[in-house]
């Protein structure tokens, strides 16, 4: 199997990241236009309207479990990891992170949200023993 196919499920991920970031802007630039907030508003979050703090905290959220799956894809391809199992479980990874970010930037609604991040968070628990077998020679 072609190891850098494992680079696609993070560049689809750091896609997500940079239309988060997009959206971010969208929103405050819209409150600010709006007469939501003022600039000032934006340089502590406690003061930042609920529109966009939202999207920054999901923004945070981009940078957390997600880490895990960025260390755990270049490990994967450094060791010649890389095969259908690992893919396919890479993928549900980002399409986990791309609904909890839908859910997070749209309803807001704690259940769906939550169900989208402990899909995403089994997952890369599973990968992540997958690669420790991988390392032992067990797999």
């Amino acid at each position: 199997m072609n190891q850098t196919a494992i680079f696609w499920p993070v560049l689809a991920q750091v896609l997500l990241v940079f239309i988060v970031y997009g959206v971010m802007a969208q929103r405050r630039y819209g409150a600010i236009r709006s007469g939501e907030a003022r600039v000032g508003q934006y340089k502590v979050r406690t003061t930042e309207p609920a529109s966009s703090v939202t999207v920054a905290n999901n923004l945070i959220n981009q940078f957390e479990l997600p880490v895990l799956f960025y260390v755990l894809c270049l490990a994967l391809h450094m060791t010649n990891g890389v095969n259908y199992l690992t893919l396919v479980l890479m993928w549900i990874f980002v399409i986990s992170r791309y609904a909890h970010a839908w859910v997070h930037l749209t309803s807001n609604k704690l259940l769906f949200r939550s169900r989208a991040f402990y899909v995403g968070a089994v997952i890369l628990f599973l990968a992540w023993i997958w690669f420790a077998l991988h390392l032992l020679t067990v797999v």
